[in-house]
């Protein structure tokens, strides 16, 4: 009996500069990549299969470019997303400015979209807590008040990207059942709890 395959589209939103290509990066090949990162103009994508019990989801993940000019083209590739990832980093607070403006534009377009708030680069500000610009609860208390999860992630050391404390019961619209399984952020983001 072949496996029942599910798909599911996660968008990657944020300034740019965030992180986003990082955290894809290091949750689909599990590395970081130091040095400068060329800007991401449009979007990539990369599909991360995952076998729970008789099913694969698939995650269309569309990491999209964070600059302003590329702005109307990001609506094109969160039409349809089961999930957005919006992103900033704790060490820039317009970048939490910008993630609220992506806040409101999934609610205004893509009403069906579950929406996760992540803070990027949680290692600078754990190295040296001077740098945050974002405080936590302010972040946790946004998050709540969207009816989102928060999450603070380190692309660098794999903090909250990879394995994680994070359950997940049911997928919203598949129907798969996936008990105590834990697994990666990217993973509870398409299922809820």
């Amino acid at each position: 009996m072949s496996a029942m395959r599910v798909d599911a589209k996660v968008v990657m939103l944020g300034k740019e500069s965030v992180g986003k290509t990082s955290l894809v990066e290091r949750y689909v090949h599990h590395r970081f990549l130091v040095g400068p990162y060329q800007n991401t103009i449009g979007a990539a994508f990369v599909a991360k299969p995952i076998q729970v019990g008789d099913k694969v989801i698939t995650l269309g993940i569309w990491d999209t470019a964070g600059s302003e000019r590329y702005e109307a083209m990001s609506r094109i590739y969160y039409r349809g997303a089961r999930a957005a990832i919006v992103c900033y980093d704790l060490t820039d607070s317009s970048s939490f400015q910008r993630a609220r403006f992506w806040v409101k534009e999934l609610q205004n377009f893509e009403e069906h979209c579950k929406i996760y708030l992540c803070g990027t680069k949680n290692d600078l500000v754990e190295g040296d807590r001077s740098l945050r610009q974002i405080d936590y609860h302010d972040a946790q208390d946004f998050a709540e008040e969207i009816g989102a999860q928060h999450f603070e992630t380190s692309s660098k050391t794999g903090s909250n990207v990879g394995e994680s404390d994070y359950q997940s019961s049911a997928a919203e619209e598949t129907g798969v059942d996936l008990g105590q399984k834990k697994d990666s952020y990217f993973y509870s983001c398409c299922h809820s709890n």
